[in-house]
């Protein structure tokens, strides 16, 4: 692929930024709409938690699958799939007759997704190709989702207020249409020089994995822990974990590379997303309810409350892009952890909710933490990975942002349903919600810790040892290539 002039370079980024926009509003808006669908649609606090989860579980089944698709097939005509399913399907949420039509739409969506973040930010790191010209990209990348945090629950209450909630998904049309056109215009294709091999055995045992276990956690608190039906789905999660270990190890050429995680960097990159992205999802679907079910304010009402948290994301976020760009992802790393884990203390240990000048406080804390976050976990995940795997490391990535979506939004609704299933005053929800606050806190002690742990001397002497591993296996490969 010719190089690029750095006004191209841009386009690109503004480009592939567009798909991220599409699905980070859709989960912002549909937040703040959730007690509003509730309402409409008769739906559980379980059901609530079906409309996030089953969009994030099929998204982060089949990021993988997507963009290994698009190394062999080509990144931009994957990409220009994904926008044309992604914008069908929010058309088909907005006609939902029922919840169970909502959440098959859902899935619809993420079908689409899919082909979006991972093969747009696959563009992006084989586009800027020089370090610290990507780790700003990233950032920019990353300031895409504060946006999206700010606009969101704005936009998002405007709609549900003025429309209905049927109207959120209205907005991706347009911006999928001009992401669309715009990439026939101005994306070139490319793929991978060795597209890697479909693995619908690995494919298989990830979808069993995630679904039976976010099942699990999702309908444990109605069916019982202890119930023949919620053990059933822990025994599938577990099977499918071991054999999945198992099968990748043999296989040669993986799903997911076991071998990546000999990094600890990115292992440590990998684990941080999770924690990272569950704290947000578990935040944002805790206040959301909060906010309208408690406080009784609107649905522009709880979106304009929360824009300190959005605000904090738009502005740290490109500065922890040129952070990491400029000393490395280690301080990104500490700050966010100590302040998501500040956050999270204030309300499960002082109550931060009582009065509007802690809640507020505990919003700014959570967004600074949440914007200094996703920088480094792509930077990590990709910094000295060969050009060939930085696609696939960047999935792995992705798909552990979803996982940590879903998990979020699993576990912080599972304990708030079984501390108090109505929740209908102040207090009972504030009991109920004690425990999740503290899981938020965890959240950002463990991106604390793996921050200091997985960024010193010992951890970039792994992350180098397999790199040079790639590279002499990618090596052998062309020589034998040439030989024959």
């Amino acid at each position: 692929m010719p190089e690029l002039s750095r006004r191209r370079r841009l386009l690109v980024l503004a480009i592939c930024c567009m798909s991220l926009l599409i699905v980070s509003l859709d989960n912002t808006i549909l937040n703040v709409a959730l007690p509003s669908i509730q309402h409409e649609l008769h739906a559980s606090v379980s059901g609530m938690q079906w409309t996030i989860d089953a969009y994030t579980l099929v998204l982060a089944a089949l990021l993988m699958l997507s963009g290994s698709t698009a190394d062999r097939l080509g990144r931009r005509r994957i990409f220009l799939v994904g926008l044309v399913i992604f914008a069908v399907g929010s058309l088909l949420c907005s006609l939902a007759p029922g919840l169970e039509w909502l959440v098959v739409f859902r899935m619809v969506q993420a079908v689409g997704g899919s082909m979006l973040n991972p093969v747009a930010m696959s563009i992006i790191t084989n586009t800027f190709t020089e370090p610290r010209e990507r780790a700003r990209a990233i950032g920019v990348w990353g300031g895409v989702v504060g946006i999206s945090m700010a606009a969101g629950p704005v936009i998002g209450g405007l709609l549900v207020q003025t429309v209905g909630w049927r109207s959120i998904f209205w907005i991706n049309v347009p911006i999928g249409a001009l992401a669309f056109f715009l990439t026939l215009r101005y994306v070139q294709e490319s793929r991978a020089p060795r597209p890697r091999r479909v693995d619908p055995v690995g494919q298989l045992l990830v979808i069993a994995l995630l679904g039976s276990l976010t099942y699990a956690i999702i309908e444990a608190p109605d069916a019982g822990w202890t119930s023949p039906e919620i053990l059933t789905f822990v025994l599938v999660a577990l099977a499918s974990l071991a054999g999945l270990i198992a099968y990748e190890r043999r296989r040669r050429e993986p799903l997911i590379d076991l071998r990546f995680f000999h990094s600890a960097p990115f292992s440590g990159a990998t684990i941080v997303a999770v924690c990272a992205f569950a704290a947000l999802a578990g935040f944002l679907f805790i206040n959301t309810l909060y906010l309208q079910n408690i406080r009784g304010l609107s649905a522009l009402g709880a979106g304009l409350y929360m824009l300190p948290m959005a605000g904090m994301t738009l502005v740290f976020a490109p500065l922890s892009g040129r952070l990491v760009g400029s000393r490395g992802p280690r301080l990104s790393l500490l700050l966010a952890g100590a302040a998501m884990g500040a956050s999270g203390l204030l309300f499960a240990a002082f109550d931060a909710q009582s009065t509007n000048p802690l809640l507020f406080t505990g919003y700014v804390l959570f967004g600074i933490g949440f914007g200094l976050v996703n920088a480094p976990i792509t930077n990590t995940a990709v910094s000295g990975m060969p050009r060939t795997q930085a696609g696939v490391a960047a999935a792995v990535a992705s798909t552990s942002r979803q996982i940590g979506q879903s998990l979020g939004v699993a576990v912080i609704g599972a304990v708030l349903a079984g501390g108090a299933h109505a929740a209908a005053t102040a207090d009972a929800f504030l009991a109920a919600g004690r425990p999740a606050w503290w899981i938020i806190a965890g959240c950002g002690a463990a991106v604390l810790l793996l921050g200091a742990l997985t960024t010193g001397r010992w951890a970039k002497a792994t992350a180098d040892r397999t790199a040079t591993l790639f590279d002499e296996e990618e090596q052998a490969q062309r020589t034998a290539g040439v030989r024959s």
